[in-house]
């Protein structure tokens, strides 16, 4: 099995055994990296789609097909692990994609697609045909939501499920606030007790009213399904202000990573430099601790894309960074080494540009 490594993408999978293949979105398509086995190093094996700067990759479970999105690229599928791909956009009125989802709902799997500006597509047969999903814009804050970065339009920047009732929709909008649907998307709830800078939700695997909010501001928790909001995490915070990677492992959703750059990328522009950290909580994060060993003290570039893959022989966690470096810890975070380097930026959207120095 091959697990994917983006921006927009799967962040957290359960597998038999652990993977040999990475399928890594990058500014130049989709790079497959592999090993021959244990213990042997990582290598580029395959380049795809390189006219394409990759958002978001995920993995359909049923069919096996690969999905990919790109930044003004639209949508694209493969059926051979990533090797060859065909686009498959008919009806999406948006080609910016931004995020990927899919989930089986009422007896069908649906893939979900989240664009700027700020769309939600769906699409039942495995992408042939997508439907927009209109009742998404018809929130009361849709006229303020505005990015920082020209042309200053939001997006869906993520998109989750609920783990027991998968009816229920959450996506991020950035900038605009976090939306829920109970009803597959007929209507939505807001919830503007939240930092409207919103990241991506995720939620706890046992708890589904325990949510955790990543924003431009630092870590959020609700312990009620979102009627009620407590920050965890602040901008001076040493862990790094602002978080965006966020992954727990499944046997025990205790143990939490979470990336962050030390400010918001606005201040990359001036001095190309993003601080990024990786922090560890042990306790469902309440404390966390900044994780060193093989990492820099902050890095230059930015992590721009984290997964974690649990099988029963192992747990590998994977960050990705807008310098083309793909890390790796083995040990769930205590070592880290870096895998492969030399790849095309994996950055969201025009990020690594600001982090290139003068």
């Amino acid at each position: 099995m091959a697990i994917g490594l983006s921006h927009g993408g799967t962040t957290i999978y359960s597998s038999s055994s652990l993977s040999n293949e990475i399928l890594v979105g990058t500014r130049e398509g989709v790079v497959t990296i592999a090993r021959d086995g244990a213990g042997s190093e990582w290598k580029v094996a395959h380049r795809a789609i390189p006219d394409k700067h990759i958002s978001a990759l995920i993995a359909e479970p049923e069919s096996g097909m690969i999905f990919a999105g790109a930044f003004h690229g639209a949508v694209h599928a493969s059926i051979d692990s990533g090797k060859s791909w065909e686009q498959r956009s008919n009806g999406m009125t948006q080609n910016n994609v931004y995020s990927l989802a899919a989930r089986r709902i009422d007896g069908r799997m649906r893939v979900f697609a989240g664009t700027e500006p700020a769309h939600l597509f769906a699409s039942d047969d495995l992408g042939l045909n997508w439907q927009e999903v209109p009742s998404l814009r018809s929130v009361p804050s849709v006229p303020k939501w505005n990015f920082p970065a020209p042309p200053h339009i939001g997006h869906v920047k993520h998109i989750n499920f609920d783990p027991v009732v998968p009816t229920t929709i959450y996506a991020s909008v950035e900038v605009g606030g976090l939306l829920k649907s109970t009803d597959t998307g007929k209507s939505w709830q807001e919830f503007p007790e939240l930092y409207e800078d919103v990241h991506r939700i995720m939620i706890h695997p046992s708890d589904a009213k325990f949510l955790y909010a990543v924003t431009g501001r630092g870590l959020y928790v609700s312990p009620d399904a979102g009627a009620t909001w407590e920050q965890w995490t602040r901008r001076e915070d040493e862990i790094g202000g602002y978080p965006d990677g966020f992954v727990f492992r499944p046997s025990d959703p205790k143990l939490i990573l979470m990336t962050a750059a030390h400010d918001a990328p606005g201040t990359w522009r001036t001095t190309h430099f993003a601080g990024a950290r990786i922090s560890r909580s042990k306790d469902g994060g309440g404390t966390w601790e900044v994780l060193r060993n093989g990492l820099p003290d902050r890095l230059q570039a930015s992590i721009e894309a984290f997964c974690l893959e649990e099988a029963s022989d192992g747990c590998r966690v994977f960050a990705a960074t807008t310098s083309g470096e793909v890390l790796c810890s083995e040990d769930l975070g205590d070592h880290w080494r870096t895998i492969i380097s030399g790849l095309p930026p994996i950055s969201k959207a025009g990020h690594y540009r600001n982090l290139v120095a003068a």
